[in-house]
């Protein structure tokens, strides 16, 4: 294994002028600086991550924005970053997460060349960081989809194709009186493209479908959850079929309806969109369209790494839907 003696002694200078141009502490003609990494990479000398950082020009480092707002669920946005770190692994990378939504952070890590390329989560409609990125001379790619990628990549679940597939679920069923319970009203307010993209996905579906719909966004509490269910599955217009995008109202969500005198599926069907892992948490599982947290996380850090050798073109994959029956559906009375 090569040495800082042995990358001196072929670059002609002396190992602490080896050992300044590794860390940057001194001044080093752009010559020499040139003729130590030239040495370091004829030798594959590389004792830890800034050296092969200088002799390669890459860090080996994948950026992850993911910003920890009030109105995401923290617990299924870590299986994304688990995810995203597992599979980094496997292509040698490690992971600088940032937490922040500001486009200084992105400058910063990208600029400086802190890490060789950028994953960014929870994407608006109108993103004010996806422009920087584009910017940007590496490779990025969003989850989510914004209304302008500006030629970048983006992977992300087809949130409106869950809710078409939740509607039609409930409909073949005989339901014709549906309503979705969504994401909080500040998801809906920042226009988060998965929120808006399950709404509009469930009003249009409904509608297709000729039977009646009402949606309301909510907030992770008891009380809001309670008031919603009032408004939506009870009196002479009460909607049979319920679809829950809402991860925070899942563990409450059939004791509040027992409460109200609502079994399920007796009385009520509900459909959550949500990890697998989230609907089936409880005794009772729920019928779920399950979002493949580990398959986005995955396929983002793969297409970042091939636009990170290949020239390969900006893209959007979609991951498509599919329903894991359990026991919250069943068929409308005949009353319904």
């Amino acid at each position: 294994m090569a040495t800082m003696n042995d990358v001196a002694r072929a670059a002609g200078v002396s190992t602490s002028t080896v050992s300044y141009v590794l860390s940057g502490k001194r001044t080093i003609s752009p010559d020499t600086r040139a003729e130590v990494l030239a040495a370091i990479e004829k030798l594959g000398y590389s004792p830890h991550a800034g050296a092969r950082a200088l002799a390669s020009n890459r860090s080996n480092v994948l950026g992850l924005m993911v910003p920890l707002r009030e109105d995401v669920n923290v617990s299924v946005v870590m299986q994304f970053v688990s995810a995203v770190v597992t599979t980094a692994r496997t292509f040698e990378q490690d992971v600088l997460l940032l937490t922040q939504d500001d486009t200084d952070g992105i400058a910063r890590v990208m600029s400086q060349s802190i890490v060789d390329g950028m994953i960014m989560m929870d994407i608006e409609a109108k993103d004010p960081r996806v422009p920087l990125l584009a910017k940007m001379r590496k490779p990025a790619v969003l989850i989510g989809l914004p209304d302008d990628a500006q030629g970048l990549s983006c992977v992300d679940f087809d949130f409106a194709a869950a809710s078409r597939v939740s509607v039609r679920h409930l409909v073949d069923l005989g339901h014709r009186r549906v309503a979705l319970i969504g994401s909080p009203q500040a998801s809906l307010e920042r226009h988060a493209t998965y929120a808006d993209r399950v709404r509009n996905g469930f009003e249009a579906a409904a509608s297709a479908a000729n039977v009646d719909f009402a949606s309301r966004a909510c907030e992770p509490t008891a009380a809001a959850l309670a008031h919603a269910l009032q408004d939506l599955v009870t009196g002479v217009d009460a909607a049979t079929g319920l679809v829950v995008h809402n991860e925070f109202l899942l563990p409450m969500l059939r004791d509040t309806l027992s409460e109200m005198g609502l079994s399920v599926p007796a009385d009520i069907s509900v459909v959550a969109i949500a990890p697998t892992d989230v609907a089936l948490a409880s005794t009772a599982p729920w019928t779920a369209v399950s979002i493949p947290a580990h398959d986005i996380g995955r396929t983002a850090v793969e297409m970042v790494m091939e636009r990170m050798h290949t020239e390969k073109p900006a893209e959007v994959r979609l991951i498509v839907p599919s329903l894991v029956q359990r026991v919250t559906t069943s068929p409308a009375k005949a009353s319904v």
